[in-house]
């Protein structure tokens, strides 16, 4: 039986992909023997009956080399040439010896076929440690858009890295995104899984709540739930009958309550902390509204259609490849389009709609994409 590797930053906290790696890991451990090896806090850590689970945690850097890293790292990014070479020292001046040796001598231990490095900074880290896994098939899951990565707006790394990136995962024996758009942006060769369904849906919506949902962490800027309710005000000015339910956790929490309170809708939004029945939100919403400003993959919308919801959704590359023309699509970080969009949702004939998104959900079956991460593997 081949021994596999999931090097992620964390695995028992609560986001997507989390919850994707680990219904990948389950899934594929009925025939590999799976191993996650997480930087997760070890106070969080959890005995489990299906995965190796393993702690790892960076070594400190010398004091005296810090500032030699930085120095290179700062000149690489804004004044060197870039090329191969200048790239590889990069690497070294990003990720220092120690920790790299380290990280290294980690998944040595481990003896494993293939290792799969989760977000593209875990992947590039992984392909630093390639002199020290002969042998070993090595994989980067890249779950950001290109464009969230190397964007000129980019909150992740920005265009000044985007060869180095490229250059790097070169490296790797494979490199997995999430859609044909990304594929199609990266220079190098890439494969596309698409994410699959990763609950169980509860009932279908029965489509008379006259509720709108948004499910997502409120990061800065990433989910759009500024925007949402800021297009939501819009909407109500002209319609006094639906609601807005917001489920999330995060930093932004209170401007987004701030942001409510300011319209004076406090009776028409609610915003609930996640919860592990999510499934009853969806149940019980009308429409699922996407407002993000980027998505990998909007994992939350085959969630929504796997329930039977109809889609608002900002007009990502992600959100029509997966929807295509079922979607009502605003254009991304329009507030007034998104308002329109909210208004002419409530007018489709929903039953028909309803039917299609249970029927796109479908295509995102774990037992499909597990199968062609088993082949990758196998390969």
């Amino acid at each position: 039986m081949k021994h596999i590797c999931f090097l992620v930053d964390s695995i028992f906290t609560v986001g997507g992909v989390q919850r994707v790696t680990r219904v990948i890991a389950e899934v594929l451990a009925k025939d590999f023997d799976v191993t996650i090896v997480t930087l997760d806090q070890p106070t969080l850590i959890r005995k489990d009956d299906v995965l190796t689970i393993r702690h790892f945690a960076y070594p400190d850097t010398p004091q005296w080399k810090l500032p030699l890293c930085k120095a290179y790292s700062y000149l690489y990014r804004k004044f060197l040439p870039q090329n191969k070479f200048t790239s590889d020292l990069y690497a070294h001046s990003s990720f220092p010896a120690e920790k790299r040796n380290a990280l290294a001598k980690e998944l040595q231990q481990g003896h494993y076929d293939a290792i799969i490095g989760v977000h593209a900074p875990l992947a590039v880290r992984l392909a630093a440690c390639k002199n020290h896994l002969h042998g070993t098939k090595l994989i980067g899951w890249i779950h950001n858009s290109y464009e969230a990565l190397f964007g000129e707006a980019s909150r992740y790394l920005g265009p000044e890295l985007r060869k180095h990136y490229e250059w790097q995962l070169d490296k790797l024996d494979e490199t997995i995104v999430l859609c044909q758009h990304d594929a199609k942006a990266y220079h190098i060769p890439t494969k596309v899984i698409y994410n699959p369904l990763t609950l169980i849906p509860g009932e279908p919506s029965k489509g008379t709540s006259k509720k709108f949902l948004a499910v997502g962490r409120f990061s800065p800027l990433h989910k759009g739930f500024d925007l949402l309710i800021q297009a939501f005000a819009l909407f109500a000015k002209k319609n006094s009958e639906w609601t807005l339910d917001i489920v999330g956790e995060g930093d932004e929490e209170q401007s987004y309550r701030s942001l409510i309170a300011q319209n004076h809708l406090e009776d028409r939004i609610a915003i609930h902390p996640f919860t592990n029945d999510i499934q009853n939100y969806y149940s019980e919403a009308q429409i699922y509204v996407l407002s993000s400003r980027w998505e990998g993959f909007g994992l939350v919308l085959i969630e929504a259609m796997a329930h039977g919801l109809p889609i608002v959704s900002s007009d990502l590359p992600t959100s029509k490849e997966i929807m295509g023309g079922f979607g009502i699509y605003f254009k991304n970080g329009d507030i007034e389009d998104l308002s329109r969009c909210l208004q002419q949702a409530t007018a489709i004939d929903w039953n028909q709609k309803s039917k299609e998104a249970m029927a796109i959900a479908s295509r995102f079956d774990i037992k499909a994409i597990a199968g062609q991460w088993r082949k990758i593997i196998n390969e």
